[in-house]
């Protein structure tokens, strides 16, 4: 079979139409349309469904889309294994770096040591919100990611590498705290009014898990997917945030914030590499796997950022 083909196919199910298919690859829709009745002739099967609005894939094409990604993959690999063999470790890696969290900070530190160790490595980070990173490790669109474990999940697997405490992050001027504190209760901030992610990350989900242990309802103002905007509103004075260290490190006004770790409960995230469990990391992707843990457990040895610990 012409693997042309699948990739076509795979083209055509991502944009959801035969025209937009072909104006992303460039050719002809009449050839494109030749191209499935091809693969439908081929697997004898009716691989799409067309109507006015575009093409949606039948159970026969859903099949054909999640093999022809395994396969597409291989060959990827097996381009970049022969290129191995001549000791020179190349080809394209993509990274997924979890926003808001420490390991966000990693991103110029991963390019940095790729490009010194493996230069023939094209790197691609993406630390962008709005990204489900599991799914697309899941796919195959994305080699593997450092995010937050959001526990078992069926199509990949997660390599836990860091525990991550949040602090409730705060202008000074807006958080009555007491003299000298160093923590604070969930309880206590009650009526504070927050800034928070919204509810398709994780971290959210364990702030709202906090507030529901002691019974009380968080007193959220705005969610905000922009560490920017986030930074800018909390100099303001527009609210507090519950985030980790690093996420504060990052703002312009940092020396006017409180940091205050939370307690009763006290929240953590964990922090895991996420890789497929059917597709293989190619050698580059390994080497770049091997590269981002080791970066990791420098970032926590260094005790650069309070609240990261290793995993116990």
């Amino acid at each position: 079979m012409d693997t042309k083909r699948l990739s076509y196919f795979l083209k055509i199910i991502d944009k959801g139409s035969l025209t937009r298919a072909a104006d992303a690859l460039n050719i002809a829709q009449p050839a494109l349309s030749q191209h499935l009745i091809g693969l439908e002739a081929h697997f004898k099967q009716q691989l799409v469904i067309r109507s006015r609005h575009g093409v949606t894939p039948t159970e026969a094409g859903k099949a054909l889309y999640r093999h022809a990604q395994i396969i597409l993959k291989q060959l990827e690999f097996m381009n970049a294994d022969v290129s191995a063999a001549a000791k020179i470790i190349s080809g394209s890696v993509s990274v997924g770096l979890a926003p808001y969290s420490t390991t966000s900070t990693l991103s110029l530190s991963l390019l940095k040591e790729v490009k010194r160790k493996y230069p023939e490595i094209t790197l691609h980070i993406n630390d962008n919100f709005g990204s489900i990173f599991s799914e697309l490790v899941m796919n195959g669109r994305m080699d593997l990611a450092l995010i937050y474990d959001p526990g078992m999940m069926r199509g990949v697997n997660f390599q836990q590498v860091a525990v991550e405490e949040l602090f409730l992050i705060s202008h000074r001027s807006l958080l009555n705290a007491k003299d000298g504190a160093t923590e604070i209760s969930v309880k206590s901030i009650e009526n504070v009014p927050l800034l928070l992610p919204s509810k398709i990350h994780l971290l959210r989900s364990l702030v709202d898990a906090a507030f529901e242990k002691v019974q009380i309802s968080p007193r959220i103002v705005a969610e905000i997917e922009s560490m920017e905007t986030l930074g800018m509103a909390i100099s303001e004075g527009m609210g507090s945030t519950i985030l980790p260290w690093s996420a504060a490190s990052r703002m312009t006004d940092f020396k006017q914030l409180i940091l205050l770790p939370l307690k009763e409960p006290k929240i953590e995230a964990s922090i895991s590499i996420c890789v497929s469990d059917s597709i293989p990391l190619s050698e580059p992707a390994m080497a770049v796997h091997d590269i981002l843990f080791k970066l990791v457990r420098e970032l926590i040895a260094s005790n650069q950022w309070p609240g990261v610990r290793p995993p116990q």
